[in-house]
C-alpha cells in the first residue's frame, strides 16, 4: 500500500521474486517511448465493465517455468497479453507474467488470485501460500500469482534511475534550504528520467488499470468467479475489484487493509505517525533485552543510542561494500523493524554492532543495494507510478512542508524519509486520475485481518473498510505491530483463514465498529542470550520460507 520503504527495499523485494522466473518466452510490442506531460485528473470510465467486454484475452498457454526454482515448487508459468489503454482494447498491448499452482486431489474450488502489495511488488512466488492454509484447505485451489503491469517480469517493466536508491544520500531533514534544494534536484532529475525511459504506460499503471487487468486473468482463465488473498495494497486492489466486479468475487482475505479514504496522501500522513509508534515499540524490545544488546535499558535510552549513531553517520558515514553508509541510509535499514517483527533480532544485533563496536557491516548486509540490476529502481518507479496517477497531490510545496513539519514534531522517525520518498508525485510525468470510489454492498464475503498496531496500514483502514462492506468480518492481532502477517502460525488467525477458505463459515459479526475476533498477534522473537546461544525463532521451521518471503518479497 502507500508503503513507504527504502528505496532500495522496495526494489530489492521486487526483483527478488520476480528474478526467479527468468527471462520471458514472448516479449510483448513495445510501448510508445514518446515522454508525456502531467495532465489534469480525469474520471474513470462510467462503465467499466461494458468498456471491458471489448476486450477478450486469449486463454493462457501455462508451460514450464524457466525458473529452477519455481520448477522445484511445482509452479507452471505464463504469459497474458492485455491492451495498454483499456479504452483502446484493439491497440498496443503489454503482457503480464503469471504463475499457476493446481490444486491437489478431486476437490477443486476454483482459482485463489494473489497480490503482495506496493504497489510494486512481484506476486510470482505467492502461490506457495497454498501449503500453508492448515488442515490442507489451500491445495483445493489453483494458487495464481502475477507481475501487475509495470512489475518485473511483465513487459515493458518500468524503471527511471536504477542508482537513485543507492548509498551516501542527502539528510531527509531538510535542515537548510541547500538539503532541500538538492533532494529537489534529484527528485527532479528522477522524473525526469522517468518519463525519457518508459512513455505511454505512465499513463497506465493506475489502480483502475491494474483492476481491470485481474478481470481480463479471470476471463483468461475461463471461470465465472475468482478467490482472492490480497496483503497491503492488494487490499485495495481486492476493493476497487469487489467496487466494479461484484458478482465476480466469491471469496477473499485482505490482510493489512488500505483506508480507502486516504488514496495516497493523506494515508502517507498516517503511515508517518503510525510508524513512530511501532518503531518505538522495537526500541522498547531492545531495551528489555539489554544484556544482549547493550543499547539501554529504557525505549529512551535505546532511541537516543539510534539517533545519536544516525548523526554520527551523516558527519561521518561508514565505508561499506558497494560504498557509504550515511544517516538516511540507517534510517532506511530500520524501518523495516516497524513493518515486521520477523527482523527484530537481526536489525537489534547490527544496530548493537555498529554501537557497541564501530562494525557496520551487519547494517549494510540488510541495506542490500545492487548498483548493477539495471532495473534496481524497478518497485519505486511502479510505486510513484500507481500512486501519483490514482489520485490528486497537492501542487505546492508549502503544504508538503507544512504537514511534514507539523508531523516531524512528534514523529521524527519516518516523516521527513517519507516526505521525500513521495514527493516525485509533485511533478510526476504521467496523467493523474481520480480514485475509484469504493463502494461496499451486502453481498458475498470478506474476511479481513490486520493487527492493531500496524504502522504501513494502520487499523482505521481496517474498521473503514468493514463498515462498507456489511460481508465483512475482522480478525485483529490486538496489541501487534506486524504489517500483513497472516498465516505465519498463529493458529487463532490462520485456523479461520483456513475455515472460511474450506467452507465459507466467517466469524459472527458483532455490532459496533469493532473487530469480530480478537487474536494474539504475530509474537516478537526471543533473543540469543548473553552467552550467545541461538535465538529461537518467531514460528516453527516449517514457516522459514514463508517468513523470508513476506519479510523480503511482501513490500514494507
Amino acid at each position: 500500500m502507500t508503503l513507504r520503504r527504502s528505496l532500495v527495499a522496495t526494489a530489492a523485494a521486487a526483483l527478488l521474486v520476480g528474478g526467479l522466473l527468468g527471462p520471458s518466452a514472448a516479449a510483448a510490442p513495445a510501448a510508445p517511448t514518446t515522454p508525456t506531460a502531467p495532465a489534469a485528473p480525469k474520471s474513470p470510465a462510467v462503465d467499466t465493465a461494458k468498456q471491458d467486454r471489448t476486450y477478450t484475452p486469449a486463454p493462457i498457454d501455462w508451460g514450464t517455468c524457466s525458473s529452477t526454482a519455481l520448477q522445484q515448487r511445482g509452479f507452471e508459468c505464463g504469459r497474458l497479453a492485455v491492451p495498454l489503454d483499456y479504452a483502446k482494447p484493439g491497440g498496443t498491448k503489454i503482457t503480464l507474467a503469471l504463475t499457476r499452482l493446481v490444486h491437489k486431489g478431486d476437490r477443486y474450488q476454483g482459482v485463489m488470485l494473489t497480490n503482495p502489495g506496493g504497489p510494486g511488488g512481484s506476486g510470482l512466488t505467492l502461490p506457495v501460500l497454498q501449503q500453508y492454509v492448515p488442515d490442507k484447505v489451500g491445495e483445493t485451489y489453483d494458487w495464481i500469482g502475477f507481475d501487475p503491469r509495470g512489475v518485473g517480469q511483465s513487459e515493458p517493466a518500468v524503471s527511471c534511475d536504477p542508482g537513485f536508491g543507492g548509498f551516501d544520500r542527502p539528510r531527509y531533514v531538510p535542515s537548510s534550504p541547500a538539503v532541500e534544494q538538492t533532494w529537489f534536484d534529484l527528485t527532479n532529475a528522477y522524473t525526469d528520467a522517468c518519463a525519457a525511459n518508459n512513455g505511454a504506460i505512465l499513463d497506465h499503471l493506475t489502480t483502475l488499470d491494474s483492476v481491470k487487468d485481474m478481470e481480463s486473468i479471470r476471463r483468461a482463465l475461463g471461470e465465472k468467479k475468482i478467490n482472492y488473498y490480497g496483503f497491503s495494497y492488494g487490499t485495495y486492489l481486492g476493493q476497487v475489484y469487489k467496487t466494479l466486479y461484484p458478482d465476480r468475487l466469491r471469496r477473499a482475505v485482505f490482510d493489512g487493509v488500505v483506508d480507502p479514504r486516504g488514496v495516497w496522501y493523506e494515508a502517507n500522513l498516517d503511515q508517518n505517525r503510525a510508524f513512530e509508534k511501532t518503531i518505538n515499540a522495537w526500541f522498547a524490545w531492545v531495551a528489555e533485552h539489554d544484556s544482549t544488546y547493550r543499547l539501554g535499558t529504557t525505549e529512551t535510552a535505546v532511541r537516543l543510542a539510534f539517533y545519536r549513531a544516525q548523526e554520527k553517520l551523516y558527519d561521518d558515514p561508514a565505508q561499506a561494500e558497494g560504498g557509504l553508509i550515511g544517516g538516511s541510509e540507517w534510517t532506511d535499514v530500520f524501518l523495516s523493524a516497524g513493518y515486521y517483527v520477523y527482523g527484530w533480532t537481526d536489525l537489534a544485533e547490527a544496530f548493537s554492532a555498529y554501537v557497541n563496536d564501530g562494525d557496520i557491516s551487519g547494517v549494510a548486509a540488510n541495506f542490500g543495494f545492487d548498483p548493477s540490476d539495471p532495473q534496481a529502481d524497478n518497485g519505486y518507479a511502479v510505486y510513484l507510478g500507481v500512486q501519483c496517477t490514482d489520485a490528486s497531490w497537492p501542487d505546492s510545496w508549502k503544504t508538503w512542508q507544512k504537514d511534514a513539519w507539523s508531523i516531524y514534531v512528534d514523529a521524527p522517525f519516518e516523516t521527513w524519509g517519507n516526505t521525500w520518498y513521495n514527493e516525485p508525485c509533485r511533478h510526476w510525468p504521467g496523467q493523474v486520475t481520480k480514485p475509484v470510489k469504493v463502494k461496499g454492498d451486502k453481498t458475498g464475503s470478506i474476511l479481513l485481518i490486520n493487527e492493531t498496531l500496524d504502522a504501513a496500514t494502520p487499523y482505521s483502514g481496517a474498521i473503514e473498510v468493514r463498515k462498507r462492506f456489511k460481508g465483512a468480518r475482522l480478525i485483529e492481532g490486538v496489541g501487534g505491530t506486524t504489517h500483513a502477517g497472516s498465516l505465519s502460525g498463529v493458529a487463532c488467525t490462520d485456523d479461520r483463514i483456513a475455515d472460511y477458505l474450506d467452507t465459507g463459515k466467517l466469524p459472527k459479526r458483532k455490532s459496533g465498529n469493532r473487530s469480530d475476533v480478537k487474536c494474539d498477534p504475530v509474537p516478537a522473537p526471543e533473543p540469543p542470550a548473553a552467552n550467545g546461544r541461538s535465538a529461537k525463532t518467531v514460528d516453527t521451521s516449517r514457516y522459514a520460507e514463508l517468513k523470508q518471503l513476506k519479510s523480503e518479497a511482501l513490500p514494507r
